[in-house]
């Protein structure tokens, strides 16, 4: 067996991400419990006609991922599911994180909503919420008589 050094975070601002994604050691969550057991990572771009976001879902099946907006707020939320039953007994060690998950996110107001579209590929689910158009203010020409 491998031993290798274990690098806490350099930083106190990486730390609630942390802490988020794992729980305490020997407790057990609570059925209950509105906590997400992880959070996917984001990349959120701006370019010259719409916003795009990137979310890493590797594992996760495009059927077991929901987008919602209600109230300007884009909810990414679903589940990553176990593939197969892990021999505990053999096991020596276990990184991988299993679980439901959901992300919220406030859009600007000068987003298209009805054109929003997603595409789930390879594990990462792009989001393009177009802009929308601006009305430009015209110069109209009045003519005196």
């Amino acid at each position: 067996m491998l031993i290798t050094r274990w690098t806490p975070p350099s930083t106190l601002s990486s730390f609630p991400y942390f802490f988020n994604r794992f729980p305490d050691s020997g407790s057990e969550r609570s059925e209950d419990s509105t906590l997400p057991d992880f959070a996917p990572v984001v990349d959120i771009e701006e370019k010259e006609k719409a916003y795009v976001v990137m979310v890493e879902l590797p594992g996760v099946k495009k059927d077991d991922v929901k987008i919602n907006l209600k109230d300007n707020v884009l909810t990414i939320s679903g589940e990553k599911k176990m593939v197969e039953k892990i021999d505990e007994k053999n096991l020596h060690q276990a990184e991988r994180i299993f679980g439901s998950f959901r992300r919220c996110f406030r859009l600007p107001e000068l987003v298209d909503q009805e054109k929003i579209t997603a595409e789930f590929r390879d594990g990462i689910l792009n989001i393009a919420i177009p802009k929308a158009a601006v009305t430009q203010p015209k110069s109209i020409e009045i003519k005196v008589k």
